[in-house]
């Protein structure tokens, strides 16, 4: 295992990270513990019981600015939250080094996401009530089986897919990403506690570093041109998820 301070530092990172973005930010915490020294099962599930509080504290600061919509909220945990339990009970027959690949590839396909999406603007014209339910289902599902099997809030997805497919406004997909990503990382939770895949002494440093800097993430965000953040944050995946899945295949 790595030093306490590392966790802690990892943590501080990830949740600065997660509140600026509107991610919980396990997907990408995962790799970082595994190059650190944790072992893979224990890395891909120590964040998520720290994205539940580290999530609420960022969510809460858009909450302040109206940049979380309520509908689209109960919506997704409605659809999410089942799907998620779905997708972590299947970890039982993947083990955790497939997950780190998994989710290493997904962190670079995320990154190049985001650049297309900053690249392309989003089409105009707000959605009609029952477009927006059965959009947000569709994307709550999906969002919610990648959480499970992969230990994380979803909030990875999320954000992304709330901006292209409900064309959400970007500070307001954020907001409702973090609302939505911290109850989705209840089941998960759950699960994996009852699965004994959680390392409690993990959670605690990486939840010390992480949730009072996630407030300060959102705070940030909320100051700064989110779409020019989205775009470097898309090119910093892409490396950071290319260095991973480099190192772990190789």
């Amino acid at each position: 295992m790595p030093s306490p301070l590392l966790i802690l530092l990892t943590g501080a990172a990830i949740g600065f990270m997660g509140g600026m973005l509107g991610k919980g930010g396990s997907a990408i915490a995962t790799p970082i513990l595994v190059a650190l020294g944790v072992p893979p099962m224990v890395a891909v599930t120590a964040p998520l019981p720290a994205t539940v509080p580290a999530s609420l504290v960022a969510a809460d600061r858009y909450r302040r600015e109206d940049m979380v919509d309520r509908n689209i909220v109960v919506w997704a945990l409605l659809a999410g939250f089942p799907a998620t339990i779905a997708g972590a009970l299947a970890t039982r027959w993947v083990g955790g080094e497939s997950l780190v690949l998994i989710t290493d590839a997904v962190i670079v396909a995320l990154g190049i996401r985001l650049l297309i999406a900053s690249a392309q603007p989003i089409a105009d014209g707000a959605l009609d009530e029952e477009d927006l339910r059965r959009r947000t289902i569709a994307v709550a599902v999906v969002t919610g089986l990648a959480a499970g099997l992969l230990a994380n809030s979803g909030g990875f997805l999320l954000a992304p897919l709330f901006m292209t497919v409900l064309r959400v406004p970007v500070k307001t997909a954020l907001g409702t990403s973090l609302a939505v990503a911290a109850a989705l990382a209840i089941p998960g939770t759950v699960v994996h506690l009852g699965l004994g895949h959680i390392d409690w002494g993990v959670v605690a440093l990486f939840g010390l570093g992480s949730i009072p800097l996630a407030g300060l993430g959102a705070r940030a965000s909320l100051k700064v041109d989110s779409a020019k953040l989205e775009r470097i944050y898309g090119l910093a995946l892409i490396v950071m998820g290319g260095a991973f899945l480099v190192s772990e295949l190789f």
